[in-house]
This record gives structure tokens, C-alpha cells and sequence, in this order.
């Protein structure tokens, strides 16, 4: 008996005839002279589901090619299994740790100090490519958590039977890829044939995984040099090491043991140790003739106004006399600024600011004299004086806190030696587990949905529309100047998704299931549904996470 059902394609804007249980996959195929491109996934009510996802009722289906945000993940998590599969076929018994990502790629590592030789990588290369001939299914299963626990330990992965250990849900969702099984943040491709672009390239103790080049995907794409950016990494993942808490799933069996306030004060710790550091360095330059301006950079929400204030404390032990100024109190009229791609305001742009007033007081301030500082009103898109006037002291220090002080043009007019330079970002170093890392970007879009729906009435509707054209600016703005600092400070907290959790699960739980943001939300409040919940009430009130819960003793 024929079960015939009608679903909508977005892509070509029709409805379609399908059987009831088609897959995704055959329905794409059916109607591929029509989409002239080859989907690796697809939205489902908004929703992101693998192409194997089968389709009993009437939907809206979205097919997505492999350079949309949600293809890129696809395809990386598949390239991910594939890698696990080779690493286990060539050398057995070894341990792959796929850490974070770093220069274009991601920064994997071989347990037991495998050499990580070019012949070595080349032998798993060449697998790999093997498995892309070979055309081998992913397949997706789904089986009591008890059992998948089981297939796990068999295999050795010990970081995933934790995680479901601590996670206490009845059934697992995980895939198969020949006679190897694995689990992932997500969706993946119908089979490795899909995956024909891609290139491992030595780095380091270890090496990258270099998926396709986003502006040409028929190449893998190229490593640039993030020296800086690796270092502050690596040390935070040293850090992990020595309190014990590498994976989600070491995180919540903390929480589950009620040791989430040893945690909280070691994490803060930490970041007070790195500010003194970087205060002492900018002291020591400032005596010997130089770093009269500390320019501070990152990007949208890496923290960088709590930073700023934390560092100000720290200068004034030094016996330093911090004046504070945020660039985002030089942006131009509303009227004037320039827009993005999408006809909205880019604020993200250098050329949001008025560069000639922000360069004409500083170079008044450094030359000893007064000047009044603007009050950017961001109700009204104007800038106001509001008598805020500044001079330098034979001791002060200018702190200059916005996403642009890494760009050379902001501050042309100065001598470089005159310049102290902090990157500020979220570098998020504990991983779901071994094959899954934590995305930065993620945990600093979850602190911007926290904090605008807490401070300036924002939905996390809104705030997930506008995160695109935030990126955007990022890639352009941000991210190719962040190797010119001096220091870079990496403001992730070890337990902060733990806390961040409830509060938004809860905000994104008010995502319209009809607007094309629930997707991303849903996949946010999965992602969050790995942690266990941790109570802010250890979270001090100079935390940096206080800037984005509210509770801060900083004024902001």
C-alpha cells in the first residue's frame, strides 16, 4: 500500500512527492537535476539531520552543501571517524586526541609518544584514502546506553563510557564506520566517498587535520601561523592536565563528587596569575621607555571589558596609574556607519570608528594634555561629551580595550615601541571527549546570548541572526591581527559551560520552533546537555564570568 506524502523543499521552493520512510539521501537524489549541488546534510523544520535521517510525515527540508556552517561541521566530524578508524588500523592500540582547532586545521595528537613522523602520518594518510575509495558507510545506530557503554569499553574509549556514565540517558545515539564505532556533536555524511578532499600535515608533537579550503573546497586548505595562538593552547591544556579535567565527562563526575568549588578557585587562580603576569611585562617595558598604551583586543564576547578592569588592578600594585578607554565610545553617528553584505550595520568594521578623533586624543594624552573623552549612547546611535576629561600622569598608563586594537591602522599614528598588545579570546580547552573538542566560538556565542538577553533585552533569536555578521567581521577585523600581540590571554574558565548551562538552556528553550534560528538553538542546547549543571554561587563577583551572569563587582 502506497504511503505517499508531500514535503517542501526550501531549496527549490516546491513541494515533493515522496514515500513515507525515504531518506533524505533518495529524496535529494530524486530531485538532484534541481538542485545542482550535492548536499552532505539537511535542516528538517529548521532542525540539521544527516541525509540517512528517514521522513515519515510532512516536513519543510532544507538541503545544505558542504560550505554552509552546518555542511563544514558535517564533513569535519566525518573526516574526524575516518582518521579514528585509520589511527586504530595502523597503529593499534594507540590513543588519538583531536585537541582543538589551530591554524586553518585541527591539532591532533598520538598517545604514548608516537612519532609523529612525516612517514608515520603519510601511512595514515594513505589509509584514509583507501577508506574514501572504498566508499564505506557511515552508519547511524541507536541502542540502550548500557550497551553502547559496552562497544566502548571493548574499544578503549574510555572518555566516552565517563561521559555517558555521567550523562544518564537511556539510549545513545552513535555511528558505525566498518568495524569501528564512535559518537559525535552531530550529524555526519552518508559515506567517506563523500569525503575526497582533505590532508594531514606534521605540527608540532602531532599534526593537522586540513579539511577543504573554504574559498576553493576542491583543496585542502593551507596552515597559516598562529605560533602565539598554540602556546596559549597548550598551556591551558597543561593546566587541564594538572587539575585532572580534560573532558566533559571528568568535568560532571567533579560536579557529581561536589568538588565544583575547588574547581571554580583553582580556574580563577589561574586567570589572576596570567593578569599579574602580563602586568609585570607592561611595567617592565613602561620603565624602560616604552608601553605607554595597552591595547586590548579580541572578539564579541571573549571578555575583554572584565579583563581590561582586572588588569587595571593589577598595574595599580605595579604602582601604575591606569586610565581606561573603550573604543566602542569612538564609533561614528549611527547614520554613518558602514554596512555589512547584508545591508545591516557592521559595527565589526575598523571604519565604524572615527579613527581621526580616536588618533587626534591619543596623541594629545601622550603629548601631557587634556582631553574629553565621547559617550557612545547606543539607544540613540550618537556620540555625546558628557565632561569626561583625562590627562596622563608622569606614572599613568592608557588602557585601550576594543576589537580593533591589534589593527595596525588604529594607531598609525604611534610608535610601536609605545604599544603593549593583549589578544584576549575564549580558547576553550576541555573537549567532550577525545574526538570532540569544543568549539571557541560556541562558548563565546552562549556568553553573548546570556548576556544581551540579560542587559539589553535581546532575544536569543536576535542574537543568533545577527552571530553570522558578527563572524564575519571577526574573519576580516579580529582574527588576521591576533598573532601581533605581545600576550594573549585566554579568558575560557574551565567550568563555565557547567554554569552557563541552566541559564542558557533556558533562554534558548524561547527560540520559536517556526524561525530559521531554532535550528542553531537546538543544536546549542544539545551541546549543553552534555555538562552538568555546576551553581554559580562559587563564581566570585570579579570573575570574568560575572560580566556575562551579571553579579560583577565591576562597573560596566
Amino acid at each position: 500500500m502506497s504511503n505517499q506524502l508531500k514535503v517542501y523543499c526550501k531549496n527549490i521552493e516546491e513541494y515533493v512527492n515522496i514515500e513515507g520512510g525515504d531518506t533524505l539521501l533518495k529524496i535529494s537524489e530524486n530531485i538532484y537535476d534541481k538542485l545542482n549541488f550535492k548536499p552532505v546534510c539537511a535542516r528538517v523544520n529548521y532542525k540539521t539531520e544527516d541525509l540517512g535521517f528517514s521522513v515519515f510525515q510532512p516536513k519543510m527540508v532544507e538541503f545544505l552543501s558542504v560550505t554552509s556552517q552546518s555542511g563544514i561541521r558535517t564533513y569535519v566530524r566525518s573526516l574526524c571517524m575516518m582518521l579514528y578508524k585509520a589511527v586504530n588500523e595502523c597503529f593499534p592500540g594507540k590513543k588519538l586526541r583531536i585537541e582543538h582547532s589551530i591554524a586553518n586545521g585541527y591539532f591532533c595528537r598520538i598517545n604514548d609518544n608516537w612519532n609523529a613522523s612525516e612517514n608515520n602520518i603519510r601511512t595514515i594518510k594513505n589509509k584514509m584514502t583507501e577508506y574514501v575509495e572504498a566508499e564505506i558507510p557511515f552508519e547511524r545506530k541507536e541502542r540502550l546506553t548500557r550497551d553502547v557503554i559496552q562497544i566502548f569499553k571493548h574499544q578503549g574509549l574510555d572518555d566516552k563510557v565517563l561521559l555517558l556514565e555521567t550523562l544518564n540517558e537511556l539510549y545513545t545515539t552513535y555511528y558505525r564506520l566498518g568495524n569501528i564505532c564512535d559518537s559525535y556533536y552531530g550529524q555526519l555524511v552518508p559515506s567517506t566517498a563523500y569525503l575526497q578532499v582533505f590532508d594531514l600535515i606534521p605540527y608540532k608533537d602531532g599534526f593537522l587535520l586540513m579539511p577543504f579550503d573554504k574559498k576553493d573546497t576542491d583543496c585542502p586548505a593551507k596552515p597559516n601561523d598562529q605560533e602565539k595562538m598554540f602556546k596559549a593552547f597548550t598551556d591551558y591544556l597543561e593546566f587541564n592536565k594538572i587539575v585532572g579535567i580534560s573532558t566533559v565527562g571528568e568535568l560532571n563526575k567533579a560536579a557529581e563528587d561536589e568538588h565544583s568549588a575547588m574547581v571554580i578557585n583553582v580556574s580563577e587562580a589561574m586567570h589572576n596569575k596570567k593578569i599579574a603576569t602580563i602586568s609585570d611585562e607592561i611595567t617592565a617595558r613602561y620603565k624602560a621607555g616604552g608601553a605607554r598604551v595597552v591595547l586590548i583586543a579580541g572578539p564579541s564576547s571573549s571578555g575583554k571589558t572584565t579583563f581590561t578592569k582586572r588588569l587595571a588592578i593589577q598595574l595599580m600594585t605595579n604602582l601604575m596609574e591606569p586610565e581606561l578607554i573603550s573604543l566602542d565610545d569612538y564609533f561614528v553617528d549611527r547614520e554613518h556607519t558602514p554596512k555589512d553584505e547584508d545591508g545591516e550595520y557592521d559595527y565589526e568594521s575598523l571604519y565604524a570608528l572615527d579613527l581621526k578623533l580616536f588618533n587626534a586624543h591619543l596623541s594629545a594624552l601622550l603629548r601631557g594634555k587634556e582631553v574629553e573623552l565621547p559617550y557612545y549612547n547606543f539607544s540613540t546611535g550618537s556620540r555625546e561629551f558628557r565632561g569626561n576629561r583625562i590627562r596622563l600622569k608622569p606614572n599613568s598608563i592608557l588602557l585601550i580595550e576594543g576589537i580593533h586594537g591589534l589593527n595596525p591602522e588604529l594607531t598609525a599614528s604611534i610608535e610601536q615601541k609605545m604599544k603593549y598588545m593583549v589578544y584576549v579570546s575564549a580558547l576553550t580547552t576541555i573537549s567532550i571527549d577525545d574526538h570532540n573538542w569544543v568549539p571557541t566560538t560556541d562558548n563565546r556565542l552562549l556568553r553573548r546570548i546570556i548576556r544581551d538577553h540579560k542587559y539589553r533585552g535581546t532575544s536569543a533569536t536576535d542574537t543568533i541572526r545577527r552571530w553570522p555578521s558578527v563572524r564575519r567581521g571577526e574573519e576580516k577585523w579580529i582574527f588576521p591581527y591576533q598573532e601581533n600581540a605581545d600576550s594573549m590571554f585566554n579568558s575560557s574558565l574551565l567550568f563555565e559551560l557547567g554554569v552557563l548551562k541552566d541559564r542558557g538552556d533556558e533562554i534558548l528553550r524561547n527560540v520559536p520552533k517556526d524561525v530559521p534560528e531554532f535550528g542553531e538553538a537546538s543544536r546549542l542546547r544539545k551541546f549543553l546537555s552534555y555538562f552538568t549543571s555546576i551553581s554559580e554561587k562559587y563564581v566570585p563577583s570579579t570573575s570574568l564570568l560575572r560580566e556575562f551572569l551579571g553579579g560583577s563587582s565591576f562597573n560596566y
